[in-house]
């Protein structure tokens, strides 16, 4: 959306919003005019119709007006309890406000009221309005709003009323809304304007105008990715820019001999994929989505046996250092004899100025084929020599800008593997990777055998230690896993244990004789790496953890996993974490405790018992969260989505990507493209920031 008016200044431009609002809107992520903007409404309220009071019944929510009077208060266990009457000409009701001190100095004998609220009846009280969602303090012959009523995300110190009021005061100073879209796609989609969209999705006059505005809302938001994604693309699949690499010779062939196991089905499908891609003049750029266990590292390590036989350099990046040090470790054994000269680069090395500078040299001389390490990879000073592949694996926790900085490391474009073990539903996909071709790799290998997954309530919890315990005593380890790293001073997770807590009770309760580690992000990444390294060489046999051991290090004997208050963790992050056992020969097990009593939790960890799935798991997930949340866990640096909903409009989302290719690959649309990018601005910042006009 592109207008004169400057959306972009501060929400204090907004008549009636100060300084102190202006902050208290800055927790619901509001600071400029376009975020208030685009604050849409999490739902509405109908109230066409007013209700007289002697027409009220218990259980109904109405809207009632009359004047207030007999105003009291009371103080009952530090809570403020206010009661007055409201009388219309046909009768009166009781009203009650709970907590709401300051009220007393707005409410005043003989005021006009607007009251939506729910009605319930007690023998003490007769019939009462004490849910009131919202009123509206009415001039003396004022007559009141009907109408559809927008309820907004909000906090205690932004009301729905304050929140209304400043969107009414933009929308009413605002000029309309200029159109990106060409005339002839609005017509195609059937789309309304903008300008009526915007003002309709906060006020509509009725549910069809509603349902129209937010569809086009929905179409730009996915349009606008879609184009985003499809520029990255366009301007990375220059011919002129790419690598055309050589056919598989006789490295591929050795190390396919070299291997202790035959690709699954599903490898050798993606690795076709991938050599097609890298022979191909256009530059690669591959998402390989693959459950945890499936082989994606395998076929990473055959594409750049590829690029190393072609005359080439190969990246790969990793998201953590000991998983970087255990990937060149596995690399290393199996290349080595083939000839293969494979590198090492992390914060460990860098540390030491000589060894940097040794390394650097050997990268920018051609003296390494393969270089592995992680965000390292990407600092200044590192420059390869001929950089054909770069791999990156767990994408999500990189992002667009990351990996576009490892791209430029070359002066040709390198082709581009990326990674993920965390299942996104294909409809995601399309929205967080729309820039990538996709390859899946469902199959998993012979031999891995699947975890068995149990939820056990807290009584059970000395029971589920003891099982610990003698999976330790018979030769094995295990993994304790906590919400938190420390106690929680907010009152909703004041009863949770945190990793400390747990650690302390169980290395000097029943695991006081066996060795035992405590490990959390705000450790030293020198501590981190080395307790990760005295587990995996089996020196410590009892991980107590936070989720920093999602993307760990491979230990096959680790065979059992604690997660506990299992509740405070998404269906895809359990998953994964259960991913970390059921590496070796040994029968695995994962023992979620939890005595959530909400629905959700429980069903979510009752999907966790029955499948193994991944990619199962991500569709339930998404119907259980839904996708802001989704997207606020498997994104990093990727656009959220304020409208659009990516499992409720599917059809929406594949309309606008059909609609966008279309639009990017017209030349007569070039016409757009400072909009285009204005816009992406407006909407997501810097995240698409590398797209040029070229």
């Amino acid at each position: 959306m592109s207008f004169e008016f400057k959306l972009t200044d501060s929400v204090m431009y907004v008549k009636g919003v100060g300084e102190r609002r202006a902050i208290a809107l800055e927790k619901l992520n509001i600071h400029t005019k376009y975020d208030l903007l685009t604050h849409y409404p999490r739902t509405y309220e109908n109230y066409s119709n007013l209700t007289k009071i002697n027409d009220v019944f218990a259980g109904e929510t109405v809207l009632v007006v009359g004047r207030i009077y007999n105003i009291t208060s009371r103080e009952v266990r530090g809570l403020t309890i206010i009661n007055a009457t409201l009388e219309d000409e046909t009768g009166a009701i009781r009203l009650t406000w709970f907590n709401q001190k300051y009220l007393l100095t707005k409410l005043h004998s003989g005021m006009r009221l607007l009251i939506i609220g729910k009605a319930k009846y007690d023998s003490w009280n007769g019939l009462a309005i004490s849910q009131i969602q919202s009123f509206t303090i009415l001039e003396q012959d004022e007559e009141p709003e009907l109408g559809i009523t927008p309820i907004y995300p909000s906090t205690a110190a932004i009301s729905q009323q304050v929140l209304r009021t400043a969107i009414k005061n933009l929308l009413a100073s605002m000029p309309p809304l200029k159109e990106i879209l060409p005339q002839e796609l609005l017509s195609a989609q059937k789309l309304m304007p903008l300008d009526s969209a915007m003002r309709a999705i906060h006020f509509p006059r009725d549910a069809f105008e509603l349902d129209m505005a937010r569809r086009r809302l929905a179409f730009d938001e996915l349009f606008l990715i879609q184009c985003g994604l499809m520029l990255i693309k366009r301007q990375t699949q220059d011919e002129r820019l790419g690598i055309s690499h050589k056919k598989n010779g006789t490295l591929i062939k050795a190390a396919l001999a070299k291997l202790p196991f035959e690709l699954t089905g599903d490898q050798k499908k993606v690795f076709r994929a991938v050599v097609k891609d890298m022979e191909s003049k256009l530059p690669m750029r591959r998402l390989i989505q693959g459950d945890v266990g499936s082989g994606k590292t395998v076929v990473a390590l055959l594409a750049l046996l590829k690029t190393v036989e072609s005359g080439w350099q190969g990246a790969f990046m990793a998201p953590t250092e000991i998983l970087a040090i255990q990937h060149y470790e596995k690399f290393s054994a199996l290349l080595t004899d083939l000839g293969v000269r494979v590198g090492l680069l992390s914060a460990k090395i860098t540390r030491s100025k000589k060894l940097k500078e040794e390394l650097y040299e050997k990268i920018s001389s051609h003296e390494l084929d393969i270089v592995i390490g992680t965000h390292a990879l990407i600092q200044e000073g590192v420059n390869f020599a001929r950089l054909g592949l770069v791999v990156t694996d767990e994408q999500h926790r990189f992002g667009v800008n990351q990996r576009s900085t490892l791209e430029k490391k070359s002066d040709v474009l390198p082709d581009m593997l990326v990674m993920t073990a965390t299942p996104i539903p294909r409809t995601m996909t399309l929205t967080v990777y729309g820039d990538l071709d996709v390859s899946l790799i469902k199959e998993l290998p012979p031999g891995r055998k699947p975890i068995k997954t149990e939820a056990k309530s807290l009584r059970s919890r000395n029971k589920v230690y003891e099982f610990v315990r003698a999976e330790i005593l018979a030769g094995r380890q295990a993994y304790v896993v906590c919400p938190l790293i420390e106690r929680s001073e907010s009152e909703r997770l004041a009863d949770i244990e945190p990793a400390e807590e747990i650690f302390d009770m169980l290395s000097n309760g029943i695991f006081h004789d066996i060795p035992c580690a405590l490990l959390h992000g705000k450790m030293r990444p020198r501590d981190k790496d080395e307790i990760m390294e005295k587990f995996r060489d089996g020196e410590t046999k009892l991980l107590v953890s936070t989720t920093v051991i999602e993307v760990g290090v491979d230990v096959p004997n680790a065979s059992v996993m604690v997660v506990e208050h299992a509740e405070r963790f998404g269906l895809a992050q359990l998953h994964q974490l259960r991913g970390r056992v059921g590496r070796g020969a040994a029968k695995s097990y994962c023992i979620l405790i939890s005595d959530s009593k909400a629905n959700v939790a429980k069903a979510r960890l009752e999907i966790l018992e029955k499948t193994n799935d991944g990619f199962k798991l991500a569709e339930e997930d998404l119907k259980l969260r839904g996708p802001g949340q989704f997207f606020g866990e498997a994104q990093h640096g990727l656009p959220d989505l304020k409208i659009a909903d990516v499992f409720r409009d599917v059809e929406i989302l594949l309309q606008a990507r059909d609609a966008a290719e279309k639009f990017i690959t017209d030349d007569d649309n070039l016409k757009y493209f400072a909009s285009l990018r204005e816009n992406l601005a407006l909407a997501y910042g810097d995240k698409f920031s590398q797209i040029t006009a070229n």
